[in-house]
């Protein structure tokens, strides 16, 4: 499937092969900033578009990953940005795609249940993050990037990256301490 199909020709065929190999990591990056799917396919696919109509190449870059993720993080703060000027109304995205990782699951039903369940947490607990702590974490945690990397795609000095990581790894644990505690009952005195 080509990443632009209405676009045919030896160009549209080399700027599919430099990006072919980019595609996942822009995606799961993607997903990550945006919360759901279909915003995350608009993002990446507004991205590529932009792209191929700026003609860039990438063959010319060091890291074109690195370009390309700072590049959407960009365009995500600048849609950000644009929908707190417009709110609009949302329906829970992530409903879909709770039963779609629960039919595709080939584990046992309850496993899978659990595995849900978890992922759920661990997204509302990242959700929950401040913007800076919450794209740090994904960025460094999830997506693997070094702290050099993450000061070229969010040009943050390093002593603020680590600050910000440092926090958004203690308020996690501290969600996930709290959420697995168990509860002390509270006795009724009968007097």
């Amino acid at each position: 499937m080509a990443i632009i199909p209405l676009l045919a020709g030896q160009r549209a065929r080399q700027f599919e092969q430099q990006l072919r190999p980019h595609l996942p990591a822009l995606y799961r990056y993607a997903f990550r900033l945006c919360g759901n799917r279909d915003d995350a396919e608009d993002l990446v696919q507004e991205l590529l578009t932009r792209l191929f109509e700026k003609q860039t190449p990438l063959d010319h870059l060091d890291n074109p990953q690195t370009w390309l993720l700072t590049v959407l993080y960009r365009q995500y703060i600048d849609t950000w940005r644009k929908s707190q000027r417009t709110p609009t109304d949302l329906n829970d995205a992530h409903s879909d795609e709770i039963l779609d990782n629960l039919h595709q699951s080939r584990d046992t039903p309850e496993h899978a249940l659990e595995q849900t369940r978890l992922q759920h947490d661990l997204q509302q607990a990242i959700d929950s993050l401040n913007e800076e702590q919450r794209l740090v974490v994904l960025l460094h945690d999830v997506e693997g990037f070094t702290l050099p990397q993450l000061q070229a795609v969010l040009d943050i000095p390093g002593g603020t990256l680590k600050s910000r990581l440092h926090r958004a790894r203690a308020r996690l644990r501290e969600i996930f301490s709290s959420e697995r505690e168990p509860s002390t009952p509270v006795e009724r005195v009968n007097g």
